[in-house]
């Protein structure tokens, strides 16, 4: 089997880190090409980049037109564009790779030809003073049993058994002309939609998930510390998931799921009714497949709010 990989490495002022990406990813012999994403950096990033690219082939630097700062997921696609291997790993600047990380990825594409990607645990390093709770919590990222390529997508969707990191996927090439590239209006949870995406319309497989096959850097930096941001996004995510599915024949009860959800996190918000009304019409008005569908009377906020807005229609006599 000619299993060869290219790891797609984005990389935006992440000149403390990226040294040991580069190195953890070069290292592994598999590895026939890595695609180094430079995302408008204003350190000493690219420098950094260019020293290897003296001594290894395998390396391809990559910018955006005119050297922009463009974000994660416009980065990954440009790599995705770049890359000329069967199959494509991730990996971020400040994480890094473990010794024989494909190892156990090209037995599982070799015993399962119907295979369209692996996932793995991930660990973590504390490059600052952690808490001991911080340390619980932050041990394996992991899906914590085998999960059927049919059964992944409700796992995830309701956590099921954990979850997986980029850093710990492997895909082949061509499952991005079925699922479409990475959705770059997402600032962060971009990653999760295209994971929820894959295990919809491909069969991804359960690999190595007792025991770590790639490191996430964890730092003051990480764009995961921020919270707020995350709300936002998460909440996005479900909608335009939402919106991809009813454009690509998923059943409609995936739909309902998903809308389940948006409504769920939503309602924590508080709003008053004419905000969640605002932002029903936002969602369904443009999307003509779901606004004539029964879902959207269903998530109406009035319908959803029926007992609260006329409780005496619900009095027991």
């Amino acid at each position: 089997m000619n299993f060869t990989v290219t790891v797609i490495i984005p990389v935006y002022n992440c000149e403390r880190f990226i040294e040991k990406a580069i190195k953890s990813a070069l290292q592994q012999k598999h590895v026939a090409q890595v695609v180094v994403v430079n995302d408008g950096s204003t350190d000493s990033s690219l420098l950094i980049i260019e020293k290897f690219q003296k001594f290894d082939e395998r390396l391809l630097i990559v910018n955006h037109e005119n050297k922009n700062n463009r974000g994660r997921s416009a980065s990954r696609n440009l790599g995705i564009q770049k890359a000329t291997s069967k199959y494509i790993a991730f990996l971020d600047a400040d994480d890094y790779f473990l010794e024989n990380r494909f190892n156990a990825d090209m037995k599982l594409f070799l015993d399962k030809p119907n295979c369209d990607g692996v996932y793995n645990a991930v660990g973590f390093y504390f490059y600052r003073k952690a808490t001991e709770r911080e340390l619980e919590m932050h041990q394996l990222y992991t899906v914590t049993k085998q999960v059927a390529p049919e059964d992944l997508f409700q796992n995830l969707l309701y956590g099921r058994c954990g979850n997986f990191h980029i850093n710990g996927l492997t895909v082949k090439r061509s499952i991005f002309e079925n699922v479409g590239l990475f959705n770059e209006e997402l600032v962060v949870a971009e990653d999760s939609e295209m994971f929820w995406k894959m295990a919809l319309k491909c069969r991804l497989y359960t690999g190595i998930i007792n025991q770590a096959v790639a490191i996430r850097g964890i730092h003051d930096e990480n764009i995961f510390n921020n919270e707020d941001l995350y709300q936002v996004y998460t909440i996005k995510m479900h909608e335009v998931l939402a919106i991809w599915c009813s454009k690509n024949n998923i059943n409609y009860s995936i739909v309902d799921d998903l809308l389940k959800w948006i409504w769920m996190l939503k309602y924590k918000q508080q709003n008053n009714l004419m905000t969640d009304i605002k932002g029903w019409a936002k969602f369904f008005f443009p999307q003509p497949q779901l606004m004539f569908s029964i879902l959207s009377i269903k998530y109406f906020p009035v319908v959803r709010f029926r007992k609260m807005l006329f409780p005496f229609l619900y009095e027991k006599g």
